[in-house]
């Protein structure tokens, strides 16, 4: 009887090589699965499931994380306004742990004996993927062809044409990943330092061309409405991705720091986070106090690039989940933003939590709640202890 092997499955080069050299050269029992993370539409889904068993594959499982996505990592990359090296939404990195996570759990679910993906030897996912995997099913082996194999993706694609299947090697050019989150686009121009993707290789083209102002409306932190419909987070996220990314905003090339030492870019279109992060920050900044923002800015620092390394399962994450939620108790109302082509920018903000309030005082005009003597000795002793140092080290 042959042994059982769990396959990440996309439906991309890498994973279709996987699915016949895990059967024809491993003699493997092929249980693909693919976690849905809010990227596929059911046609999609139905397409890369008929690829699946094209390839050989015993069962194949859809999973469908969306909800939980958000609800475990989403919303506290919402409540941190994280954006690594203050750019990327970790569209890919928090996608692939909720992924490894589902994958862990189908793992034992059908009681395999060996869990596969098709990671290559050079980036993060291969970390994110094995160190999950060894925390939640630690006497699972691990299987990694591309990586063991060192492949390129030329002779991946003259692997599977000589066992009959077809694989443009157009569309090989680009690796595309897609999620709620944002979508990630690499190339042989995310290689180099100095290229730039070309128009063609973003999925959503830029068709938007007038000025649109809409209004996103947050409860405690989670954006639950847009322009005044109540959809809930995972729907407002989804209708505003339609709504800006024809605008091309939200595209960028992130250079970051690899988990395993090496730079890297990427390019990414996450035209949902990106606004939403902006619009979430704005409004905090009108109900939160100072040191409320500043400690907040240090644990979401700490609580993104860990997240991004994968280590989503150590314990301390949710003690800065509970910060994290506990600091959006005020974080409530309505923000308005105006679209652009490739640029947007928040109008302002509407909450009944907003601090700048003209009861207290105007900043630079009008002062109601003190008075210029209170202000000439508050100053005089805030600098007091600055001025006996001066004082006693003067030369």
């Amino acid at each position: 009887m042959k042994k059982k092997v769990v396959l990440a499955f996309s439906g991309g080069l890498d994973t279709s090589f996987c699915a016949i050299y895990l059967s024809k050269d491993m003699g493997l029992e092929v249980h693909s699965v693919i976690v849905n993370t809010g990227g596929f539409s059911e046609d999609e889904l139905k397409q890369i499931e008929a690829r699946a068993y094209e390839l050989g594959v015993v069962s194949h499982a859809t999973i469908d994380e969306t909800q939980n996505y958000y609800n475990d990592s989403i919303k506290y990359l919402v409540y941190g306004n994280v954006l690594k090296n203050a750019t990327y939404p970790l569209s890919v990195s928090a996608e692939r742990v909720c992924q490894a996570t589902a994958i862990a759990n189908y793992v034992k679910k059908i009681d395999a004996n060996f869990v596969a993906h098709g990671s290559t030897g050079a980036g993060n996912d291969q970390v994110r993927f094995d160190m999950i995997f060894n925390i939640l099913i630690p006497n699972v082996e691990i299987i990694t062809p591309i990586r063991d194999l060192k492949l390129s993706r030329e002779s991946e694609i003259d692997y599977l044409h000589n066992h009959g299947v077809a694989y443009s090697a157009e569309k090989a050019k680009y690796s595309i990943n897609k999620g709620i989150w944002g979508t990630s686009v690499g190339g042989k121009e995310t290689l180099t330092s100095h290229e730039t993707l070309p128009e063609e290789a973003w999925p959503t083209q830029v068709t938007a061309s007038e000025s649109r102002r809409i209004t996103i409306e947050f409860e405690k932190g989670e954006p639950v409405a847009l322009d005044g419909e109540q959809l809930g987070p995972v729907k407002v996220i989804q209708k505003l991705q339609a709504i800006a990314q024809p605008y091309g905003i939200g595209r960028d090339i992130h250079v970051g720091d690899t988990i395993i030492g090496i730079k890297g870019r990427v390019g990414f279109e996450a035209a949902a986070p990106v606004v939403i992060i902006k619009a979430h920050h704005t409004l905090e900044k009108h109900t939160l106090t100072k040191w409320q923002l500043s400690w907040k800015d240090q644990l979401a620092s700490f609580y993104g690039n860990w997240m991004h390394e994968g280590q989503f399962h150590d314990p301390i994450m949710r003690d800065i989940e509970a910060f994290l939620q506990s600091s959006q108790e005020m974080v409530s109302g309505k923000v308005f933003i105006e679209l652009n082509p490739y640029r947007f920018n928040v109008i302002g903000v509407e909450s009944e939590h907003d601090l700048m309030s003209s009861k207290f005082g105007s900043y630079g005009e009008m002062n109601n709640a003190w008075t210029g003597e209170d202000v000439k000795g508050f100053s005089k002793i805030f600098g007091n202890q600055v001025m006996i140092w001066h004082k006693v080290n003067q030369k």
